[in-house]
């Protein structure tokens, strides 16, 4: 006598070979990626210096304009605080302050009392509404315009020397007639000059431009660049920083709500672009780089694990259940559900399915009475009403599906053996 025991269930889970097998291709990238990263960190590390900074040797660095300074005999000294500033600000010395945007309210008014107090030069890289305000009284500011080829339009010796030059960007409209307005943008200028006491004055640049490393070399920009922050035997080369110890030691906050301006700091200048600052402005562009290349390395990988469109393929099941078992609860799921209609469509349509095979009838046409009728009366010659057996309506009890049931398979019976 034996014992009848169950088929024992299917493991579905992966072994070590293929979870290896499908992860090696994406470890491998991830170690490639990981690789390139510390290579080019390690290249790049000790120089990596921001916009305008006249230790950088990139496209928007401006060590190149620093350079030509230093061979005409004027000392260039880089500034990264306030007090450096302000300190080194005299008769004798021209301050370029490469992003005024950055200082707060009151390091704004201290700079100004400084460079007001000195006889020197002071330029400042695209101030914004408030900046302005602060930093050259009574100037208004214009919106933005690209920044172009413009001709100086004016009588300003430096302006008229250069020429043409990169300008434009953010444009100012002077307190008064005494002020020196060049490269006019749609008809204001973007280069403005207001005479301070004695020989000080102050110079507002709508754009940094012309002094990056990549335009140095266009139009009238090394002309200019030389001839504006060249004017004195010394330059302050001032780069605002967010980590400067007077930013929060003084009652203000970084003045970054200057509509018409993109700051671009760290430590290292800012930049103006002419429209409203968000949080998207204060992220490194670096972050805005890597986070674009992993998302893209994301969806790439998706691609490559994701689904192929083509034939079927056998998938191992959880446990095996045999066919009977798997009819059984499915009868009996149409009889908790009093479900007769569909009970007898399912088996109407795999009679007809099986009935239609051997009267040679087509698979698409299995289920349309005008051509599967026609081909059974053929090969059968039983008195039942085919149209009703094979297309009939719903069974009214449990009695009539049974019997149903019956006439179908003794009319695939007697179309097997026609």
């Amino acid at each position: 006598m034996t014992t009848a025991t169950a088929p024992s269930p299917t493991s579905t889970a992966p072994t070590p070979h293929q979870v290896w097998k499908r992860a090696r291709g994406l470890l491998i990238a991830l170690l490639i990626l990981v690789i390139a990263g510390v290579t080019f960190a390690a290249v790049r590390s000790g120089t990596n210096y921001g916009h305008l900074d006249p230790r950088s040797a990139d496209a928007k660095g401006s060590r190149a304009a620093a350079e030509l300074l230093k061979a005409r005999g004027i000392s260039v000294t880089v500034a990264t605080t306030l007090d450096e500033a302000t300190t080194a600000a005299g008769p004798d010395t021209a301050l370029l302050v490469t992003g005024p945007n950055l200082l707060t309210p009151a390091q704004q008014r201290r700079l100004h009392e400084a460079t007001t107090a000195s006889t020197g030069r002071t330029v400042l890289i695209a101030p914004g509404p408030a900046a302005a305000s602060r930093l050259s009284p009574g100037v208004r500011t214009e919106p933005h315009r690209p920044v172009s080829p413009l001709p100086p339009s004016c009588a300003f010796p430096a302006a008229r020397s250069a020429g043409t030059a990169d300008m434009g960007g953010v444009r100012y409209t002077a307190p008064d007639s005494t002020a020196t307005a060049c490269y006019p943008s749609d008809g204001t200028p973007s280069l403005l000059i207001l005479k301070g006491r004695g020989d000080s004055d102050t110079v507002l640049l709508g754009s940094p431009d012309f002094l990056h490393n990549e335009r140095l070399d266009q139009q009238g920009n090394a002309s200019l660049a030389l001839q504006l922050l060249g004017s004195r035997p010394h330059l302050v080369w001032y780069l605002p920083s967010l980590a400067d110890p007077s930013a929060t030691s003084d009652d203000g906050s970084p003045d970054n709500n200057d509509n018409g301006n993109d700051t671009n700091g760290g430590g290292n200048g800012g930049e103006a672009s002419g429209e409203e600052s968000d949080f998207l402005d204060l992220i490194p562009s670096g972050w805005l780089w890597g986070t674009l290349q992993l998302t893209l390395a994301a969806v790439l990988a998706a691609i490559w694990r994701g689904r192929r469109l083509g034939p079927l393929v056998v998938e191992r099941l959880p446990v095996s259940i045999r066919a009977s078992e798997s009819a059984e609860g499915r009868a009996g799921l149409y009889r908790k559900a009093n479900a007769r209609d569909r009970a007898a469509e399912s088996l109407r349509a795999a009679a007809r399915t099986r009935i239609a095979r051997l009267a040679d009838v087509t698979a698409r046409e299995a289920h349309t009475s005008d051509v599967l009728l026609p081909a059974v009366s053929a090969r059968t010659t039983t008195g039942d009403d085919l149209s009703t057996l094979l297309f009939g309506p719903a069974p009214a009890d449990d009695a009539a599906l049974v019997l149903l049931a019956e006439h179908l398979d003794a009319l695939e019976r007697e179309v097997r053996t026609s």
